[in-house]
């Protein structure tokens, strides 16, 4: 597995995180503060002013509140002096989280741990200039939404991050919040969003001509569910439930942190039509009755009628069944299928697939970290190379090859080492293929 080679501060050999301070009280922020306080933690959550802390403070069940402080970054910051982890969860800006922990700094105690739930900016872009007690203390925590629920917990140190400090947030966000931990590093969106969002915007520019060719948005949904792993939400569905303009911000981060020569930088701008959407404020779920690829309209006679904003004529249209006929059951099957929806699976998610496999050891030293950060953040039912693995290696090397396209890393590894597959089990002892070819112990 992903580990981080920094030796620990010899006055600090082992750390435990027992309180939390929370910076920011926004959705993810109140998030993280119900969840350590559930676990029996005194929690301090803070924010710009009363209201906010005061929205955030009520994601908090009423049997752990007595754990929990609050107050104003202003009145109360020196309060962070107290706990042993401070986590900030403030708005997804470099230069105001720069400016907070200039603050904080100072005011934090020796011994604690500190981190960024940033969803995406590199911790050496948050951490520059920062003292060098700041850089060997902090590290990424990436939870996704809801806190609560979702099982995925990104933690990303930086160069000068200490392994006493990875040691404490894994144990803490593994054994007291419940989490998968999952160990990335510190590239643009680290692993599940740099994954997932791929399929996202890729698929938004890859369905268009399966569109065009009169494929209904329902079928691209359908296609790109259950056939091949991922929840029911599909494509335009999960857009919906995300939003237009996170994706946005998503798509112009990539568009600066993408390394040079990364597939990425293809699909970081939406299509003329998404980008209307954007602009007219057709977001998706929370722009209510302007929708977003859909809506559901509350009709004179108190009945419902679902809609959808077809791409093609830019208007909304009822919504359609999706036409599934020839999809095999079979997990993965689709993408092998000659017909509109197997070309579509192929391109679409046989895409992504080859992207997960070409990002090893970019992103995560081993396939393993990756294959369970989009299971625990995407609820696919596979992983990237646990699908692999069950559509077969063999028919997904003869197919790009057949396309005359290069094998991505890990793919040509698998070849190149002769294996079939990249999870094995050997005398009931389970094990991954690594980076280098060689097998390697599942943990």
């Amino acid at each position: 597995m992903s580990q981080n080679n920094a030796e620990a501060s010899p006055s600090s050999s082992s750390r435990r995180i027992e309180s939390v301070a929370v910076l920011g009280c926004g959705t993810m922020g109140s998030g993280i503060a119900a969840a350590s306080a559930a676990a029996g933690c005194r929690v301090l959550m803070l924010d710009i002013s009363t209201e906010a802390v005061e929205r955030g403070f009520a994601a908090v069940d009423e049997g752990d509140r007595h754990l929990v402080e609050t107050g104003t970054f202003d009145a109360d910051l020196d309060k962070i002096a107290d706990y042993d982890w401070i986590c900030e969860a403030i708005v997804e800006d470099v230069e105001v989280k720069q400016e907070l922990f200039t603050k904080v700094e100072p005011l934090r105690k020796d011994g604690s741990v500190i981190s960024s739930n940033t969803s995406g900016i590199p911790l050496r872009d948050i951490a520059a200039g920062l003292p060098d007690r700041f850089q060997a203390d902090v590290a990424i925590t990436h939870f996704f939404n809801p806190v609560r629920v979702m099982k995925l917990f990104e933690l990303v140190p930086g160069e000068s991050t200490t392994s006493d400090v990875v040691d404490a947030f894994a144990s803490f966000g593994a054994n007291e919040l419940g989490k998968g931990v999952v160990h990335a590093k510190d590239t643009v969106n680290f692993i599940g969003n740099r994954i997932g969002c791929f399929f996202m915007l890729s698929g938004l520019h890859l369905a268009k001509p399966f569109l065009e060719a009169g494929m209904n948005q329902e079928t691209v949904d359908a296609v790109l569910g259950k056939p091949v792993g991922l929840p029911p939400t599909g494509l335009y569905g999960l857009i919906d439930l995300i939003g237009l303009d996170v994706m946005d911000l998503v798509g112009k981060n990539l568009a600066v942190n993408l390394p040079d020569g990364d597939a990425g930088h293809a699909y970081t701008e939406f299509p003329a039509a998404e980008q209307a959407m954007l602009e007219r404020g057709q977001l998706g779920r929370k722009s209510r009755e302007l929708g977003g690829f859909g809506r559901v309209q509350k009709l004179d006679d108190g009945s419902k009628k679902k809609e959808t904003f077809d791409l093609v004529s830019e208007e909304w249209r009822d919504a359609a069944e999706a036409d599934l006929s020839g999809v095999s059951a079979d997990l993965g099957a689709v993408l092998f299928e000659d017909s509109p929806q197997g070309q579509l699976a192929w391109q679409v998610f046989g895409g992504t697939l080859r992207y997960a496999a070409g990002l090893v050891p970019e992103i995560a030293d081993d396939i393993v970290n990756i294959d369970n950060a989009i299971k625990w953040g995407f609820n696919w039912a596979q992983g990237p190379f646990e699908l692999l693995d069950t559509i077969g290696t063999d028919r997904v090397i003869a197919k790009i090859e057949a396309e005359g396209a290069e094998l991505p890393a890990m793919l040509a590894v698998l070849r190149d080492a002769g294996a079939s597959s990249f999870y094995r089990s050997t005398d009931g002892v389970d094990e991954y293929l690594g980076r280098d070819g060689d097998w390697y112990s599942i943990a």
